[in-house]
C-alpha cells in the first residue's frame, strides 16, 4: 500500500512540474510587446558624434 501511495505522489508531481514551465511561456494571439526607439549616442576616433537608433521590445 505505501508504495503505491509513494509511486503516485511521485508522478503528480512530475505531472505538474511539466505542466508549469508550459504555462508560463504562453502568449495568446492579442499579446503585443512593448517597443521603443532608444537613441545611443558614441564618438568615433575624430571626435565625430554618432547617434545610432535601437528598437528595444520587452
Amino acid at each position: 500500500m505505501r508504495k503505491i501511495i509513494v509511486s503516485a505522489t511521485i508522478a503528480l508531481v512530475a505531472a505538474v512540474s511539466f505542466a508549469a514551465p508550459s504555462q508560463a511561456g504562453y502568449y495568446s494571439y492579442d499579446y503585443q510587446p512593448y517597443c521603443f526607439v532608444k537613441k545611443v549616442k558614441s564618438y568615433d576616433y575624430y571626435g565625430n558624434v554618432i547617434v545610432k537608433k535601437i528598437r528595444v521590445c520587452r
